[in-house]
């Protein structure tokens, strides 16, 4: 903190409002939510008078300083926005007027966000919600410059934080692009003169597009594993799937025991949520809302996956479902998906392009988050660097 500013108790610029009102239980009131760890208030809800059965409220006003008592401790604080000028809160919270003639409102709402005041708070009592009291809160100290200083660094956070956002929306921007032209790719990938296909004449020879156990029963530890829509992955699928049917009822579904390897694609609820069957799978039998396509010699399974997981036959599956106690796409419309296939040996060459694709898409995706963390991890940085001074 620099030598020449003043280090204060709050109670030097916020003086504690206790003001209450009754509630009409014929007037609609708003009330707000203090979000934890600094995060601001927002609107909670809006109920009729007569839902309200503490009829003693508060009435916040724009730019109080609103405490929750009990969870002052982890962050439970923020400024009142403008939207929420005349929201009501119960005896539970405490509302403070600012003196602007000392303290700027906006520099207050930055030091609340920052490390050492939120250390003062979180050492006051002895356990995580040990409740605060107004005489806590103007007890809690802040440093005060001159208010000609206290908007200079006001404006300089902003303009710190604006550098940020912009990198953050810039790297969200980037991964965004990249996945719309990794999911686009595959039709400009494609020969021109490709010929297309119904799903359903592309299948192995007798092995017809199937749904699983209809009526599977409660899970049985030492039954036979049961592949749901919520298990489905194209990679890295859990080795067993974590629910497991009783054996008499995996009989009546040998059609669907599966070997691995096998495409399975979501038909109800989820449609066309796709996944491939590892080799762990085998013996696993599957749901009614998950059905089973085993490839024939004209098409590559890694290439018919692709296919079935692009937009056009993601579109094809929305378009074509019907929409009963939940969304269901059935094994003839499911059959009739127009499927592009070209030689063999090009459908490798896609998959292969494909692949390298969504490697550097990954990557890139991966770089997002964590830039996206080290942006976040600036914010707390800047704040403490901007109340000691040093911007």
């Amino acid at each position: 903190m620099k030598k020449d500013w003043l280090r204060v108790r709050l109670g030097a610029a916020l003086c504690h409002r206790k003001e209450f009102v009754t509630i009409d239980d014929l007037t609609t009131y708003r009330r707000p939510r203090v979000q934890l760890h600094a995060q601001g208030i927002v609107l909670r809800d809006e109920v009729p008078g007569a839902l309200i059965k503490t009829k003693q409220q508060q009435v916040c006003r724009t730019g109080e300083f609103l405490v929750a008592e009990i969870d002052a401790k982890v962050g439970g604080f923020g400024i009142v926005p403008e939207a929420l000028d005349g929201s009501i809160v119960s005896s539970h919270y405490f509302l403070f007027d600012l003196d602007q003639s000392r303290l700027n409102r906006t520099f207050l709402d930055y030091f609340i966000r920052t490390p050492t005041f939120r250390e003062q708070v979180a050492a006051q009592g002895s356990t995580n919600y040990a409740a605060i009291r107004p005489a806590h809160v103007l007890g809690y100290e802040i440093p005060l410059p001159p208010l000609p200083e206290q908007r200079q660094v006001v404006a300089r956070i902003e303009e710190l934080a604006t550098r940020i956002h912009e990198a953050r929306s810039f790297r969200q921007r980037a991964a965004e692009e990249a996945e719309a032209l990794s999911a686009s790719s595959l039709v400009s990938l494609l020969p021109h003169d490709t010929a297309t296909i119904a799903l359903g004449d592309l299948v192995a020879p007798n092995r017809r597009i199937s749904y699983g156990v209809l009526v599977p029963g409660p899970d049985v530890e030492d039954g036979v594993p049961f592949v749901r829509i919520q298990d489905l992955a194209l990679k890295n699928a859990a080795a067993v799937p974590s629910k497991h049917i009783a054996k008499e009822v995996d009989a009546q579904y040998e059609r669907t025991r599966l070997g691995g390897g096998e495409i399975l694609i979501g038909v109800v609820g989820s449609i066309g949520k796709m996944g491939i069957a590892p080799k762990s799978w085998a013996g696993a039998n599957i749901a009614r809302a998950v059905c089973r396509i085993i490839p024939g010699p004209q098409v590559d399974r890694d290439y018919l996956a692709l296919v079935l997981s692009a937009q056009p036959s993601q579109d094809y599956f929305r378009e074509t479902t019907r929409t009963l106690a939940q969304p269901t796409l059935n094994v003839a419309q499911l059959s009739q998906t127009p499927i592009p296939v070209p030689p063999l040996s090009e459908q490798s060459r896609i998959v292969a392009e494909l692949d390298a694709l969504q490697t550097e898409v990954d990557a890139l995706t991966r770089l997002q988050a964590d830039s996206a963390a080290e942006l976040d991890a600036l914010v707390p940085a800047v704040l403490d660097r901007a109340f000691n001074g040093e911007l």
